[in-house]
């Protein structure tokens, strides 16, 4: 299948990712509990949003999360740490505002030294990458820059990592997560190389979509007790639904214009899409979209889309009219439009064709890889797509499918707002490295919270919680205080290994 794949023109390497490795927090919340617990009706939840999420124990960091996967990933490729040049840290959940990766790769080196094996690089650049659910791609974007340019002949690994909040009693609540991807950039890599030249990008400032501005917090004590301050997002659900389907359009309509091929062509070459995913049913709405807006850029398929107006009852000229269109969407939320379609006659086709037996198939053979486990995963930010990509290989190898030479279409997203359309092409010897991954493993071991649990770790307080002893992982071990030390270190962490 011809899908134009630049990935090198012979004057430069092929690079990509050559290992995964998926760290998780182990409390978790069945949202059949928490339905039970908040009156939602399970049903719906579990077709819309999944099965259940996980939240960060008392003695995790959004830091402690991220070391946890890159040290994973190091030890189960065995991978010689002196290789790396690039440890990058994509995440909205920092917690410093000045250091980041390089707290990461402080606690890596530790645990390295102590099971006896070589620290990371001293070379090794530390960057930070921050741009909502976004910062991981933008951090696996400066990855491949880094290998194609001064990074030659070494190695890079990026660590998307999250705690995805939202207040009790919110329409957010149960999309939270919490969990860490790191990826192995390479060159001649071992699972899937990525097609850097034709990606699509695209960004437009959405202003109220879902911020975290620091001002919030100032006036508003923690609670009571309060061990950690939670970091509740102020956001707009449905306004944020209409900007992420606006910016993944924008940016998929980019990639077609480099790689100069037509939506539906692309779709059928590939041999599925993964995409950015805070909860289930999302990705399936921009897919219909996407199909939809696809129809309108070909001349030879606009009788199909006739058809599914009449069928949908929406007015075809102004369906034209809406997909050509740049509505901002910022000035229609200012205007009180917040609630409402920037493109209501495409809409109706697009929800219309979401209930089809044509769609059904669709999204059947291009986006079930991967899917049914991520209902367990919850919202993870920056890593909801690539553990999406890495749930998808090792599910097609337990199917003993053959991704050889297969390629798949990424859309990642960013609130805010901002997307990245990228081709990626699975390798030849993918499935060894698939078979590393252990996407199963990390969902095993979870401990189901109790509604007083859940609400104790939710809300950052010191009460009831379930006794997990570490195990191979880090830990928050003290945090500074300022007093009788000789020197200033006022809310510093201070991590521990545990063997």
């Amino acid at each position: 299948m011809d899908t134009h794949f630049r990935e090198t023109d012979g004057s430069r390497p092929t690079v990509g990712v050559g290992a995964v490795a998926i760290r998780l927090p182990r409390p978790r919340v069945r949202l059949e509990d928490w339905c039970e617990w908040t009156g939602e009706p399970w049903p719906k939840v579990r077709d819309t949003v999944g099965r259940s999420f996980r939240v960060m124990g008392p003695a995790q960091s959004v830091y402690t999360l991220a070391a946890d996967a890159v040290l994973s990933l190091i030890l189960a490729n065995d991978v010689d740490p002196r290789s790396v040049g690039f440890l990058a840290l994509g995440t909205e959940s920092s917690t410093d505002n000045s250091a980041g990766a390089i707290l990461v790769k402080g606690m890596v080196d530790d645990a390295l030294e102590q099971l006896g094996r070589p620290r990371l690089s001293r070379g090794c650049e530390v960057p930070e990458f921050k741009h909502a659910c976004l910062g991981g791609v933008y951090a696996a974007k400066a990855a491949l820059r880094y290998l194609l340019a001064d990074g030659r002949g070494r190695r890079a690994i990026v660590a998307s990592v999250d705690v995805a909040e939202y207040e009790r009693g919110s329409s957010g609540e149960q999309t939270q997560g919490a969990g860490a991807v790191a990826q192995l950039f390479e060159e001649d890599p071992a699972l899937y190389s990525m097609d850097v030249w034709s990606a699509g990008s695209a960004a437009a400032y959405r202003g109220i979509d879902f911020r975290k501005p620091v001002s919030r917090h100032l006036g508003s004590p923690p609670p009571a007790g309060a061990v950690r301050f939670p970091d509740y997002p102020v956001f707009n659900g449905k306004y944020s639904t209409i900007c992420y389907t606006d910016e993944a359009l924008d940016a998929v309509a980019r990639l077609l214009s480099r790689l100069d091929k037509d939506a539906r062509t692309l779709f059928h070459e590939v041999e599925g899409v993964f995409m950015h995913r805070p909860y289930h049913r999302l990705p399936v709405n921009v897919l219909a979209a996407l199909y939809v807006w696809g129809l309108t850029r070909n001349p030879d398929h606009l009788p199909e889309l006739e058809a599914l107006c009449r069928e949908a009852g929406a007015r075809f000229e102004a369906v034209l009219a809406e997909a050509g269109s740049n509505p901002d969407l910022f000035a229609g939320a200012l205007g009180g439009k917040i609630n409402e379609e920037a493109y209501p006659e495409a809409m109706k086709v697009v929800k219309h064709f979401r209930d089809t037996p044509k769609f059904a198939d669709v999204a059947a053979r291009k986006m079930s890889l991967g899917s049914d486990a991520m209902r367990d995963l919850g919202n993870i930010y920056t890593g909801s797509l690539p553990a999406w990509i890495a749930a998808g290989l090792e599910e097609a190898l337990e199917r003993d499918t053959d991704l050889a030479r297969a390629t798949f279409l990424t859309i990642g997203y960013g609130s805010g707002d901002a997307a990245e359309a990228m081709l990626i092409r699975v390798a030849d010897r993918w499935r060894e490295a698939a078979a590393r991954i252990g996407f199963g493993r990390a969902l095993r071991g979870a401990v189901d919270l109790s509604r007083d649990q859940y609400e104790a770790l939710h809300d950052g307080l010191s009460g009831p919680c379930p006794e997990i002893a570490p195990s191979g992982e880090f830990v928050v071990d003290r945090v500074g205080d300022g007093e009788g030390n000789g020197y200033q270190d006022q809310g510093i962490e201070y991590y521990r290994y545990v063997p």
